[in-house]
């Protein structure tokens, strides 16, 4: 016995919703030891080698994790198509996806959050491999 068209729609945009959550609070958690590495090696004074290789390893996985992202986003929009059609049957008030998609705040969203820590970790990580390339010389 097979699911329902509508079942089948909202388990897999319920999965992968979890998922890029989970995938985003897993970033900020490498993301939060990564940096501590960088405060911990700019306090010890090591060789400046290190300071690149973990300036590098930051925006490694801002650049990863945003590519994840956006699979992820793909992922979700690829089913919330389907369920808009789903809502076509319900009251105006009870079209949470269609609503969604006509709120005035466009910036109010993961999407705009999760891209502004990608990219601010990025910048980071590409200072502190600047940094250590200019002390290296």
């Amino acid at each position: 016995m097979g699911l329902s068209p509508d079942t089948y729609l909202w388990e897999h945009w319920k999965f992968n919703a979890e998922q890029r959550l989970k995938a985003f609070n897993f970033y900020v958690a490498l993301s939060i030891f990564a940096n501590g590495m960088i405060f911990a090696a700019l306090e010890k004074a090591n060789h400046p080698a290190v300071l690149v290789l973990l300036g590098g390893f930051v925006c490694l996985l801002a650049v990863v994790f945003a590519v994840v992202d956006a699979r992820s986003r793909h992922l979700l929009h690829l089913t919330k198509v389907g369920l808009k059609a789903l809502e076509a049957d319900l009251p105006e008030h009870a079209r949470l996806f269609l609503l969604d998609d006509q709120r005035r705040w466009r910036a109010v969203r993961y999407t705009v959050a999760f891209n502004l820590l990608f990219v601010a970790q990025l910048v980071f990580g590409l200072m502190v491999a600047g940094y250590g390339v200019s002390r290296w010389a």
